[in-house]
């Protein structure tokens, strides 16, 4: 008796001069629903480009009446939207908003036709934030692709960019800006760099990550085959041990940490409606997190930790921000071992990476090594690409991350460090975030990320300005109010040229104590990296050769 077999796949054929067009989007309905105006007003601006060229661009699903939009929300419904896209025909991701990466993963690995990503360059939604995280899981996973963006579609650029993709089926970006790191010649700190790294390889680190695979990154998981061989292994943990870990801690110690930080000077926005404001019994919570984090992570002797939160943990449990900030701050509430004896990790920073990012944990895990030995402050902060725009002739970018900042990065420590609730569209149980506006100064920017396989890292410096308050506020204004901010101005990359070249949604910053112990970091920092066998890049001007 014969068996039945599968009926052979039927994909459509592509027409001529029409490219498909889709979106990937969140996993959240609430966050699909605020972003659906902004997206769907990007898509018209987007096919009339097209039009003006010629071209008609075709939906690969329209919006669906029950949900109210068009996003591809899940990893089935892209693999299911796929089906009816021909295989060979030119396609856009269009991106207006944050989105998950896996959602439209599986179908861009197999699709042969030239893809485009497109985004706008805005700061009151975050399509550039998810672009950028799409096209590093694009570079992680090995599939092509072309990269635009723009404030309104409208400009002779992107114009021009859309025909040269129509027409050769990619975009050819500035990358002049990048150069592989050359010979380092003997000094004190290559020396340090090379000691760093080789302690690394010999005495092994451990990086816990609670749950992999935050908001569809993708591009933010490192295999262990690529972490083993440069000293750093994984402790995979649940969520639920962190949840069942915050349990165990009494009200009266979770509330200790309230009255250190108050103590120091941190403000609270509080209110007393569970659902808009924040309240004490959040910050209750988020104190126990903090507790939490730091016995587990001394059960399993990690040398550094990541929390996932926004999917799982966002249903239990207030934000995790506030708790990851002060983790990573040398000064911060003590939290004592389980049976009193011993204050964990005293008077260091705990390396910790937002959104468990593992680009961003080796990143810090090595930072943290360097900057203590060099005698500069170790404390990281993990910041979202967020937006940007000129200001007295340069071009400033406004870097934020949902409250996770060290309050050492922050204009008076603590004393200028507030706490917002987190927006109800994403957080539901809310939690406060630090908020403040980061101290001018200069910076050591990088990125780790994976790409043909193998470990790569960008290395750069950027100073850190101050803006008149009044500016500050406007771009809070236009982003996120509730979060910490830094103005950023790079040393010698373009707006266009880093957004090009970056590789993540986020980079990596430390301060160095000036200009000069910044370019003095960064050299040992390349030298580590390069100890180790990551492929290290230069990104703009550097005191390197």
């Amino acid at each position: 008796m014969p068996y039945s077999l599968p009926a052979p796949v039927e994909r459509p054929s592509a027409p001529p001069k029409t490219a498909y067009l889709i979106a990937s989007g969140d996993l959240r309905h609430s966050a699909n629903i605020a972003g659906w105006p902004t997206q769907a007003q990007m898509e018209q601006d987007i096919t009339a480009a097209f039009g003006e060229l010629g071209w008609t661009v075709q939906r690969g699903n329209p919006v669906d009446p029950k949900t109210g939009h068009a996003f591809i929300s899940s990893q089935r419904m892209g693999i299911e939207v796929f089906k009816s896209i021909p295989v060979d025909a030119p396609l856009i991701v269009a991106e207006a908003v944050w989105q998950y990466s896996h959602h439209v993963l599986a179908g861009l690995r197999t699709h042969r036709g030239p893809i485009l990503t497109v985004a706008n360059f805005a700061g009151d939604w975050p399509g550039l934030v998810g672009l950028l995280g799409l096209n590093a899981g694009m570079t992680k996973m090995g599939t092509r692709y072309s990269t635009i963006w723009s404030v309104d579609f409208t400009d002779d650029w992107f114009r021009s960019g859309i025909r040269s993709w129509i027409e050769t089926g990619s975009i050819q970006h500035d990358a002049s800006h990048v150069r592989d790191l050359p010979a380092l010649p003997d000094s004190d700190e290559v020396a340090l760099g090379r000691a760093l790294a080789q302690q690394l390889l010999v005495d092994k680190a451990i990086i816990g990550v609670f749950d992999e695979g935050c908001m569809g990154m993708y591009n933010a998981i490192i295999d262990d085959e690529l972490l083993n061989p440069i000293g750093i292994f994984k402790e995979r943990m649940s969520q639920s041990a962190l949840w069942a870990e915050m349990q165990q801690v009494g009200d009266q110690e979770a509330d200790a940490v309230g009255v250190w930080l108050e103590a120091k000077g941190m403000t609270f926005k509080l209110g007393t409606h569970e659902a808009t404001e924040l309240t004490a019994a959040q910050l209750r919570w988020q104190y126990k997190m903090y507790i939490a984090a730091l016995r587990i992570s001394d059960d399993f002797g990690l040398d550094a930790v990541g929390i996932q939160y926004q999917q799982g943990l966002k249903d239990l449990s207030p934000a995790s921000d506030l708790a990851e900030g002060l983790i990573n701050n040398v000064d911060r509430p003590p939290v004592t071992s389980r049976d009193g004896s011993r204050v964990l990790w005293e008077g260091r920073a705990f390396p910790h990476f937002n959104e468990a990012d593992e680009g961003v944990a080796v990143d810090a895990l090595v930072t943290n090594r360097l900057w203590t030995a060099m005698g500069l402050d170790p404390a990281t902060t993990l910041h979202d690409v967020r937006w940007g725009e000129e200001y007295d002739g340069q071009f400033v970018w406004v870097w934020e991350i949902s409250g996770s900042v060290p309050p050492s990065h922050l204009e008076g420590g603590y004393a200028g460090a507030q706490g917002w609730r987190q927006n109800p569209v994403y957080f539901p149980l809310g939690g406060s975030t630090i908020k403040g506006v980061s101290r001018a100064g200069e910076v050591v920017w990088s990125r780790v990320y994976v790409s043909g396989g193998e470990l790569h890292v960008d290395l750069g410096r950027a100073t850190v300005v101050s803006l008149p308050a009044e500016e500050t506020e406007r771009r809070w204004q236009a982003t996120n109010p509730e979060w910490p901010i830094m103005h950023a101005v790079l040393h010698g990359v373009s707006r266009d040229q880093f957004m090009a070249r970056h590789k993540a949604n986020h980079l990596n910053v430390a301060y160095g104590a000036d200009a000069a112990s910044a370019d003095a970091a960064l050299l040992a920092k390349a030298a580590l990296f390069d100890e180790l066998g990551v492929h290290v890049h230069l990104c703009g001007d550097t005191a390197i050769g």
